[in-house]
């Protein structure tokens, strides 16, 4: 049963076939790129990595990372005032950071001033999210209309938008955290009994899963979205 597996590898899959619709040659800009994980995929871009450069991976409030590598960045700034001349980028690519922003809306405007017009914006963020990274988490996730609203504000035409996962998708991704979170909060595993139950909800959420795709309204792990400055 892969159900409430597939969260980052269908992230994953859209960022790639989206990153191949920007023409070759161009010069983007990766904000907030972490460890350069899509580097390797704009090996026919000009590649730029930016991040704040302050998390280390080390924390004891929800899901860190243990380390984290910023060593290669080609930019180190706030990621809403990124030392780089207006419209200087023909791309840019923003992926599961603005919940790590203090002020969203002001990374957008950043956004509006680095792309040249017709330029490329490539950005997911959660639906809703868990603690992770702390104490650089803000928010728990985005809407869609958080996008049709503020990018439209900002001068952006959405040309793609899809929600990954959906309702069961997601109740089955954090079924299956039970066990670490039980361990890390209560010092306790699941019993047999508790295993056994997980399975078989796993089960019935993977049938759900395949007729109900339209719960996606409700609840999904994010959207994914391609927008284009006017």
């Amino acid at each position: 049963m892969k159900v409430g597996l597939s969260n980052d590898s269908a992230r994953e899959e859209w960022i790639i076939s989206t990153l191949k619709k920007v023409p070759a040659g161009l010069r983007i800009l990766d904000a907030g790129a972490g460890e350069l994980r899509y580097k390797k995929h704009c090996s026919h871009l000009e590649y730029v990595a930016q991040d704040f450069g302050q998390y280390d991976g080390s924390g004891d409030t929800g899901l860190q990372t243990g380390s984290w590598d910023q060593t290669k960045l080609d930019i180190v700034s706030d990621i809403t005032a990124i030392p780089a001349p207006d419209a200087s980028f023909d791309a840019i690519l923003c992926i599961e950071v603005f919940e790590h922003i203090p002020d969203p809306l002001a990374a957008l405007n950043e956004f509006k001033r680095l792309l040249k017009p017709g330029g490329y914006l490539i950005i997911t963020a959660p639906f809703a999210s868990i603690t992770h990274f702390a104490p650089y988490f803000f928010y728990s996730g985005f809407s869609r209309y958080f996008y049709e609203t503020h990018l439209a504000n900002n001068g952006f035409e959405i040309t793609d938008m899809v929600y990954n996962g959906n309702y069961f998708e997601y109740l089955a991704q954090e079924l299956r955290r039970i066990n670490t979170v039980a361990k890390k909060y209560t010092g306790k595993k699941q019993g047999l009994i508790g295993k056994i139950g997980v399975q078989f909800v796993l089960w019935s959420l993977t049938q759900l899963s395949a007729k109900g795709g339209k719960s996606d309204e409700l609840l999904h792990y994010g959207c994914q979205v391609f927008a284009t400055k006017k």
